[in-house]
């Protein structure tokens, strides 16, 4: 494990370790322990990893409480081999989340985490108490299976570009393409003790895991019916990887969920408004 003692905030974070049914886990811990709120535990997106997280979101969101990221089997800097289902990779945030002795937690699932998060909710019950399900989508869902040409070029490359990523990520406003590239910058400022990048072999399974995902199946959204926990939907309003439709999908089948779509915004909404999100997070998950 390495301490970084000389500065604070969720940029500069200590990498932990944690073992369980085999393998280790990578992940960080920050924030401020709450007598009343469960630690936020953070699923990140296709290809990403701990250092993918803005660090302006997560200041916010640990201001209060306790911040859990993990990069789950196969992903940066975690051991063993990436799973190609959404149900295995749950799995294994469960055998996560029982390492350290977590039984109560809040959920943020972004992307393909957020498949994640509700596969959670659905074989966990009582372990999640809130979700937040940012730019995902439920299985089965229309325009899921195949991605665009253009998204699938920008997300799946070997190499992917800071270009293609900003043009994957933002809605292609000229604010937009601005505040994604102040998202980079801010995700670039821990220059020591980075994650592992994501390999091809962890690219080539979560997209199986994803396409899977995404088989037409409009029966398998009933499954949501099951969700009881308060949640909150949200999205940019012009999301090309997951559909914006989608969003409406999800709150519409998950009983009681709140919705919010940030306007001139895409799939990377929660770092284009990080600190607006945050707090829109917290007043949700309460304080």
């Amino acid at each position: 494990m390495t301490t970084l003692t000389e500065n604070t905030g969720a940029a500069h974070a200590a990498n932990l370790r944690v073992d369980a049914a085999g393998e280790t886990f990578a992940y960080r811990r920050f924030g401020t322990p709450s007598a009343t709120l469960p630690p936020l535990v953070m699923l990140q997106h296709f290809r990403g990893n701990l250092d993918y997280w803005d660090p302006a979101l997560l200041d916010v969101l640990a201001a209060d409480r306790e911040v859990i990221t993990v990069d789950l089997r196969g992903v940066g800097g975690s051991t063993g081999t990436t799973p190609d289902t959404v149900g295995e990779m749950a799995r294994d945030a469960l055998r996560f989340m029982d390492a350290l002795g977590l039984d109560g937690v809040d959920l943020l699932g972004f992307s393909l985490g957020g498949h994640i998060a509700q596969e959670i909710a659905l074989v966990r019950p009582r372990l999640p108490r809130r979700l937040v399900l940012a730019g995902t989508a439920p299985q089965g869902a229309p325009d899921l299976h195949r991605w665009s040409d253009d998204v699938y070029g920008y997300a799946c490359g070997d190499v992917t570009a800071p270009e293609d990523f900003i043009a994957l990520f933002f809605s292609g406003s000229e604010q937009s393409s601005r505040r994604g590239w102040e998202y980079l910058a801010r995700t670039h400022a821990r220059t020591e003790d980075r994650d592992a990048e994501t390999t091809l072999a962890c690219r080539d399974a979560q997209y199986r895991a994803l396409m899977t995902w995404g088989i037409p199946e409009s029966a398998k959204s009933e499954r949501l019916s099951a969700i009881s926990q308060p949640t909150l939907v949200a999205n940019g309003d012009n999301d090309t990887m997951m559909s914006t439709k989608n969003s409406y999908l999800l709150a519409e089948k998950i009983r009681g969920a709140q919705i919010r779509i940030y306007a001139d915004a895409g799939h990377g909404f929660l770092d284009q408004y990080p600190v607006e999100f945050g707090h829109h997070i917290r007043q949700f998950l309460g304080r």
